[in-house]
């Protein structure tokens, strides 16, 4: 893809990333699912440590919600 980001129809292209966040409770690792046609988060999760579940929960929801047809991207850095 060459980082050019561009979609003309919803669920053709996600893209996707974890961030940290300082709570009051400690640190927490949030995973999003963003559709680029509309630019809305379509899956997310939060969890207390980094791990392949925290990725694997917030696309499994973008699915869920969505129900993507046909081929479909999913970048991630």
């Amino acid at each position: 893809m060459q980082r050019q980001f561009t979609a003309t129809l919803a669920n053709q292209v996600w893209v996707t990333d974890i961030t940290y966040i300082c709570t009051w409770q400690g640190w927490l690792y949030l995973a999003v699912v963003i559709d680029l046609f509309a630019r809305n988060v379509v899956g997310w999760s939060m969890k207390p440590t980094l791990s392949r579940e925290l990725a694997l929960d917030a696309l499994m929801m973008a699915v869920w919600q969505r129900k993507p047809y046909g081929e479909g991207i999913e970048h991630s850095d």
